[in-house]
């Protein structure tokens, strides 16, 4: 939350994730979590004050109860529309049928309106005539 504030969220999950997933560094380690925070732009004391304060402790509850009420229980885990969840890494084609189902009920057709009597029929600025 602090990275957001700044701007940097993106790049700082980034550093951690590499720091942890292919550096092997313990990221539960303050002195380590702050080193990480700064490398990736932090200012670092300002990140060591942010870990001996409760100051995001509100939102990071939140995010907390939002991943409990969408079942997140690990990573990766992808949310799309706030209406679908795709846990651990799935094949590319699983991943484009949910986002293409998400596309689908999100932009519904529009509905055809018959103009000009018979056969003609018109979506948007496009008509048809039969």
């Amino acid at each position: 939350h602090l990275a957001a504030e700044q701007g940097i969220q993106d790049a700082v999950k980034e550093r951690f994730f590499k720091a942890y997933l292919i550096d092997g560094e313990s990221i539960g380690d303050r002195d380590t979590l702050v080193r990480v925070a700064a490398e990736a732009g932090l200012d670092p004391e300002a990140a060591g004050a942010t870990l001996e304060s409760d100051a995001y402790a509100r939102e990071v509850r939140a995010d907390e109860r939002r991943a409990a009420a969408l079942g997140i229980s690990g990573v990766p885990f992808f949310v799309i529309d706030e209406k679908y969840g795709i846990s651990g890494a799935q094949p590319a084609d699983v991943l484009l049928d949910a986002l293409e189902q998400a596309w689908e009920e999100s932009h519904p057709p529009a509905p055809l309106t018959v103009v000009g009597g018979k056969g003609a029929a018109c979506v948007g600025d496009e008509c048809l005539v039969g």
